[in-house]
């Protein structure tokens, strides 16, 4: 969505910046990987495609997306470009449009050194608090594979409880209400990111 288009969150170990055209390549060679297609239930895409992605991922106003940086890789190479520090991606949908106050969230920490390290934890709390104070969202629901333990045990730590488990399509379904009490957390899990204006100098590929 356009609206976070010029949005740099800095926390500790993660740096969530805008999806933009310099991201692609490095994605989509993450893509590739049948291990990250099955725990994102993704079909592989054409370079092509992964550009006209990123182009929806910024125009369509039902979704937000972040590539999450390895922050200190980020910030002791001063000028590095930023795919060589790219850790994965951080995604909100609104997919009810009967409820616009309910986002589906997804995280993917793609990168296999920046795995284990808490960046995905991390990244997620950073976006629900982004959900909540800049879209207005208090209600949040996680799909992950039954077979992907890490990210359900990642949710779970966050307060997130099953609702539903599908045997059709193999995925359990979490969910966090934001209570006055869920909400505090939330906002002192989070104090520390630092919202920043994001330039992107690059043109669009031709």
């Amino acid at each position: 969505m356009r609206l976070n288009q010029n949005t740099l969150l800095l926390g500790k170990k993660v740096a969530l910046v805008p999806y933009t055209p310099e991201h692609v390549p490095r994605y989509h060679e993450w893509m590739q990987s049948e291990e990250l297609q099955r725990l994102t239930a993704s079909e592989p895409l054409s370079l092509e495609q992964e550009y006209a992605m990123q182009r929806s991922w910024r125009e369509d106003a039902d979704k937000c997306t972040f590539i999450v940086l390895d922050a200190e890789r980020w910030q002791a190479q001063p000028g590095a470009p930023e795919e060589s520090c790219m850790a994965g991606d951080v995604n909100l949908f609104l997919t009810d449009p009967g409820d616009p106050t309910l986002g589906e969230i997804e995280v993917m920490i793609a990168e296999p050194s920046c795995r284990g390290k808490g960046l995905g934890t991390e990244a997620v709390l950073a976006m629900l608090s982004y959900g909540v104070t800049k879209l207005g969202l208090t209600k949040f629901e996680a799909k992950i594979g039954q077979g992907n333990e890490p990210s359900l045990q990642l949710f779970r730590k966050l307060h997130f409880e099953q609702v539903a488990v599908s045997s059709v399509f193999q995925e359990v379904t979490l969910r966090l209400t934001m209570n006055t009490c869920e909400r505090q957390w939330l906002l002192e899990q989070t104090s520390h990111v630092q919202e920043r204006p994001y330039r992107d100098k690059l043109a669009e590929p031709h």
